[in-house]
């Protein structure tokens, strides 16, 4: 199996001197996934939850709709494949688009379309300080970033305390480990928040909208084209969460706007 951390030597500079130094960094490595025996794509990612990233990522991308519809996944013994067997035939998408998502994110989802999810009819609400509340969670969540540096974190929330959460160094990938847990630890808390230390970008909003998610938060920044997803996907959408502040784009009222 490849491991999450890798142990490196580095020297630094800092204040006319030089030192040596001893640490881990973050690991990045490919890993295909193959569907009913065919090699679909391959996804540079941190080797944690692969199992989860594969059936997650074909969750997120509408492949599968709930666990009844995988018949097996297996992690190769080198930990660089995931199969996963479905219980139906399923084509594989042709149109497959580089997403902005770092470590080079793709999705089949055309996210220009007129979604088939709408969450504004969705009553949940918070009070603001649970928001800050649960992005001091998070940071208290980071196991491997505080190790290593250099990797996003997302979790999931029922409003109240983190149910999952997990780390990888593409922060699209986060959201397809997170979709895979719950799928297949049967985790569907009935009230769901999102909460990401990325940049929200479009396959970012699309992840969080095919996981009923109708509060996204991130300790950064929303593009414009994911705020325009927000809106249409009646999605809560909050910015630049910080201990005692946030921005909010869309259906602020969930949050007492």
């Amino acid at each position: 199996m490849i491991p999450p951390r890798k142990a490196i030597e580095y020297e630094r500079y800092e204040f006319k001197k030089w030192e040596h130094f001893n640490s881990e960094t973050i690991v990045e490595t490919p890993v295909s996934l193959t569907v009913n025996g065919g090699v679909w794509i391959s996804f540079m990612c941190t080797p944690t939850h692969l199992e989860e990233l594969a059936v997650g990522f074909l969750y997120n991308e509408g492949i599968v709709k709930s666990r009844q519809d995988i018949a097996d996944v297996r992690l190769c013994e080198h930990g660089d494949n995931v199969d996963v067997w479905l219980n139906f035939n399923a084509e594989q998408p042709t149109n497959w688009r580089r997403t902005s998502g770092c470590t080079g994110g793709v999705t089949a989802v055309d996210l220009l379309a007129k979604p088939n999810v709408n969450l504004a009819a969705n009553s949940f609400k918070v009070q603001p300080e649970a928001v800050m509340g649960l992005v001091e969670k998070l940071f208290e969540s980071q196991e491997l970033y505080r190790d290593t540096g250099g990797v996003h974190t997302s979790a999931l929330s029922d409003g109240e305390k983190i149910v999952l959460a997990v780390d990888d160094i593409g922060r699209h990938n986060t959201l397809d480990k997170i979709a895979g847990m719950c799928l297949m630890q049967n985790v569907w808390p009935e009230n769901r928040i999102l909460i990401t230390t990325g940049r929200i970008s479009s396959e970012m909003l699309q992840k969080a909208a095919q996981l009923n998610a109708p509060i996204l938060i991130s300790r950064t920044s929303p593009s414009s084209l994911s705020i325009e997803m927000a809106q249409r996907y009646g999605i809560t959408l909050i910015g630049y969460a910080r201990k005692h502040r946030f921005n909010i784009y869309s259906y602020g009222e969930r949050v007492g706007l």
